[in-house]
């Protein structure tokens, strides 16, 4: 079965960074590039019918300005236009042909999460078969740098998987954000102190060893960098982001990290680097 990425256009100059990660992401992998822009439904079928001669002579169009640009030789590529609802349809195509990673361009709303939750980015995140990556940095910029905040979920089991499957050369570092019982009313007393640091240092066995189980079923995996924070999950996520954001954030679409507020959207409108959400199972 031939391996195919997904990437959907939207036609924009926001779209181009995301059009070229597509491009090598299939090169590297050497999949084959399937790119769809979804049209109105609506329109007028004569209508319909010269639109689509003339978006697919764009896409055309921009898959060699782009492969210029950045200096790509030509993937297997496959440009297709569907009508619809575009996050509906960019879903089922995923189903459909069993694509292994759906490529979109990164939210145009920056700095206002409100606006992002029901759009079409925020709602193939939800309900894709598949990784999904959001783009908002050029293709030249290479992902060694991959930060994955883990917890004990199988989301998270599934989300370092697949980071590890897809860039096992790539550096990742495992963020755990912790919170204990009684921090606020027991802080200051050196009962709790003692007790806290016993909890943090089983905290990280525990998790050590969670690693190590999963890194003991695939091959050649990267050397891993363990972080625990203190605090709430998305605040500790959000703060190291701020701190030293890195190349790709790889993320698990359920889990303790987006159970509390609304972290994809707070992620997707505060664009500090590439994003990878990853299906809980």
């Amino acid at each position: 079965m031939t391996r195919t990425l997904l990437f959907a256009c939207d036609l924009s100059a926001e779209n181009r960074a995301a059009f070229g990660r597509a491009i090598r992401l299939a090169l590297e992998t050497g999949a084959r590039l399937d790119v769809l822009h979804v049209l109105d439904p609506y329109l007028p079928h004569t209508a319909l019918h010269d639109l689509e001669q003339a978006v697919i002579a764009d896409m055309e169009r921009m898959l060699t300005d782009i492969r210029e640009d950045y200096a790509l030789p030509a993937p297997e590529c496959l440009i297709q236009t569907v009508t619809g609802a575009p996050y509906a349809e960019i879903i089922r195509e995923a189903h459909e042909r069993e694509v292994e990673m759906i490529v979109m361009g990164a939210h145009r709303k920056r700095g206002q999460p409100d606006l992002v939750a029901g759009t079409t980015l925020a709602r193939v995140l939800r309900g894709a078969p598949c990784p999904v990556v959001s783009i908002s940095h050029p293709p030249t910029q290479t992902w060694r740098d991959i930060l994955v905040p883990v917890d004990f979920s199988l989301t998270c089991r599934n989300a370092l998987r697949e980071t590890l499957r897809r860039f096992p050369a790539a550096h990742l570092t495992l963020l755990h954000a912790w919170e204990l019982p009684g921090e606020r009313e027991l802080g200051s007393t050196p009962n709790y102190a003692q007790w806290r640091d016993t909890r943090v240092r089983q905290l990280r066995r525990q998790l050590q060893a969670e690693v190590e189980t999963l890194m003991a079923t695939l091959d050649d995996v990267p050397e891993l960098e363990l972080e625990l924070e203190q605090g709430n999950p998305e605040t500790v996520l959000m703060n190291r982001l701020r701190r030293r954001a890195p190349d790709l954030l790889a993320l698990g679409s359920r889990g303790d990290w987006q159970a509390r507020g609304h972290l994809s959207e707070r992620l997707l409108a505060e664009t500090h680097c590439d994003v990878m959400v990853c299906r809980a199972w």
